[in-house]
């Protein structure tokens, strides 16, 4: 199983700054030592044009000048520097790989990516770019080059935050379906309404999380048929995230994990994972999170591969 990494550009921060970007090179180094046979591989820089695919020419050209306003700079929640703007090219690259490899071999990983608050105009919430727009848009044009139907593509998203910015992305192609699960009153604060939006009050907890995610995959399962799904396996679900308000356990997680992987199995429809969110209070907690999702992740390709 093929998972894509860009932990070694790193975002330089100020000191305090809440974004866990530590976690991504603690993850890559647990998956050396605990999955040996993983292909890690380093994701590549998408391109300007590669990222017009799900953003305006005017944002694209502002992010890589480094003209963005102060305004727009305390949405995203970074300082621009050339690191920000290579870390989030590659971010996209990643997700983008991850995605053409999932529909050659069932399932693949990202290990960045889930930038789902990013808009066609501008970012917010530690998004710059949106990884799982262009890629999905991506593999679209590459399909739109081939004899055969459009190619559908459905996003589970699973981060405690609702993806406003994907929901709005996609909000008039009907060749998408994004489906939303996450803390209700938790960011952001305005929701952009996805094709299947529902909400979780805070506390809640393993169960009723996941009688929540059943109804929402036998809909999902009701309303399309997708050629793929881009999964966001956000860890700050779990009870130790300090922002995630939610209560779930490692369990609730594992189990919340295999319920998509099953269904994307069971119908024979590839899966590209992303990472999304995390913040644990302890960093260990977030990146163990990651870890069981990985690690479920390539039981299920070898399904596939067999």
């Amino acid at each position: 199983m093929r998972a894509f990494y860009s932990d070694h550009f790193v975002l330089p921060l100020p000191n305090g700054h809440r974004f866990p970007v530590a976690k991504y090179a603690m993850l890559r180094e647990r998956l050396i030592q605990e999955l040996p046979a993983l292909r890690l591989l380093p994701a590549p820089s998408a391109d300007d044009t590669e990222l017009a695919r799900a953003h305006t020419p005017a944002y694209v050209d502002a992010v890589a000048r480094g003209t963005l306003g102060p305004g727009a700079l305390r949405e995203i929640g970074f300082p621009w520097s050339p690191q920000m703007l290579e870390r989030s090219r590659r971010s996209v690259g990643a997700t983008v790989q991850a995605v053409r490899s999932a529909l050659t071999e069932g399932i693949s990983l990202s290990l960045a990516g889930g930038t789902h608050h990013a808009f066609a105009d501008h970012g917010s919430g530690f998004c710059v770019f949106n990884d799982v727009a262009v890629a999905i848009r991506s593999a679209q044009a590459t399909q739109a080059t081939r004899a055969g139907p459009a190619l559908t593509a459905a996003v589970i998203d699973l981060d405690v935050h609702q993806g406003n910015g994907t929901a709005s992305i996609f909000e008039n192609d009907h060749s998408v379906f994004t489906l939303s699960l996450h803390g209700e009153k938790n960011f952001p604060f305005r929701k952009h309404a996805g094709d299947l939006d529902v909400g979780l009050p805070d506390g809640c907890g393993d169960a009723d999380y996941l009688c929540a995610l059943d109804g929402a995959l036998v809909r999902l399962g009701a309303d399309c048929a997708p050629d793929l799904v881009v999964y966001l396996a956000g860890a700050d679900p779990h009870e130790g995230d300090r922002l995630g308000r939610l209560k779930l356990s490692y369990a609730g997680l594992q189990a919340r994990d295999q319920r998509v992987m099953q269904w994307c199995w069971r119908r024979g429809i590839p899966m590209a994972m992303v990472m999304a969110g995390g913040y644990g209070v302890e960093i260990e907690t977030t990146v163990q999170v990651h870890v069981n999702s990985c690690r479920l992740a390539w039981q299920y390709w070898t399904l596939w591969q067999a």
